[in-house]
């Protein structure tokens, strides 16, 4: 039998199911990082303290790192509260802000295609 380097969890996602986590992941890292500098130096709101608003997606973090199924389930149900965001401030917005809105919707999007392959991906080969 051949060594496995690779964790348990791991092993029960194809190929397919791992590139949608590596997409899910990058798409996850790049809405907390606009999400921190939208609110902390682009287009602040207020004093900036609206950058806890990436705490949510910062705690997805680990888990979407060692593909937790369950993670990849909440993140796909929160990712629209940031989506709601992108598109209320997209439309009430002007100038900067409105285009980091648009990146946001983007972003979410992506990040929900992504979650949503994930998920689908592995359910069916664990079937």
């Amino acid at each position: 039998m051949p060594a496995v380097s690779a964790t348990p969890a791991a092993l029960d996602a194809p190929p397919a199911g791992e590139a949608m986590r590596r997409l899910a992941l990058a798409s996850l890292v790049a809405l907390i990082v606009l999400g921190v500098a939208w609110e902390a130096w682009l287009a602040p709101t207020g004093r900036g303290t609206l950058v806890v608003k990436v705490l949510p997606l910062a705690l997805a973090l680990p888990g979407v790192w060692l593909r937790r199924l369950y993670t990849f389930r909440w993140l796909s149900l929160v990712v629209w509260l940031y989506f709601v965001e992108g598109v209320v401030r997209a439309w009430g917005d002007r100038g900067t802000s409105a285009a980091l809105a648009g990146l946001e919707i983007a972003l979410s999007v992506l990040l929900f295609a992504a979650c949503a392959a994930h998920i689908r991906q592995r359910l069916r080969a664990a079937a």
